[in-house]
């Protein structure tokens, strides 16, 4: 990881285009999330059905402080608990999402990393960004980055990187019951 890539990546998130970089476990798809455009172009690109949802993922927790507004102490502190890590945790919708990040839910789905590259994209955007794994809807996550050059090449902005060696995708858990939703 070099810093003019994240400098480039950070250019073209605020332009609105997707990227594709490394996580804990497989190459993730990534826009702003606030920026509806750029949620309907990722869409568009895996062919996702937009009532699925998607991740928020940010490299601290005071880059989600205003998604945990409105939680109560002991549900933050089941958060707090398992962050930074491989946890995603569905919290209810405070007003502050976007509807095609939260699909048809009720709940958004947060994440906080400990990813040295997602650190490093999210402290240089100044917030979250979206994670959703970077293979067309239907197909097997993407685990190298000539998978990624082979499928998004001119398609995305592809930010070098390593996934960081976790077998498995995030666990997702709902924060009001503590069910797994996802091991």
């Amino acid at each position: 990881m070099t810093h003019a890539a994240v400098a480039d990546a950070v250019a073209a998130l605020h332009a609105g285009a997707v990227i594709a970089y490394p996580t804990e476990a497989v190459w993730g798809l990534g826009c702003d999330p606030d920026n509806p455009a750029a949620l309907e172009r990722l869409l568009a690109l895996k062919a996702r059905n937009p009532a699925k949802g998607m991740i928020l993922i940010a490299g601290s927790v005071a880059q989600i402080e205003a998604w945990l507004d409105g939680l109560d102490d002991g549900l933050r502190e089941r958060l707090l608990a398992s962050w930074p890590g491989p946890v995603t945790w569905l919290v209810p919708d405070n007003g502050r999402t976007h509807p095609l990040v939260k699909g048809q839910h009720d709940k958004v789905a947060l994440r906080v990393s400990d990813h040295p590259l997602v650190k490093a994209l999210t402290e240089a955007f100044g917030g979250p960004i979206i994670s959703t794994s970077a293979n067309r809807s239907g197909n097997e996550p993407m685990r190298s980055a000539d998978a990624v050059r082979a499928e998004w090449q001119g398609e995305v902005v592809i930010v070098p990187g390593e996934l960081g060696g976790r077998a498995r995708p995030s666990v997702i858990r709902d924060v009001l019951t503590g069910d797994v939703l996802r091991a």
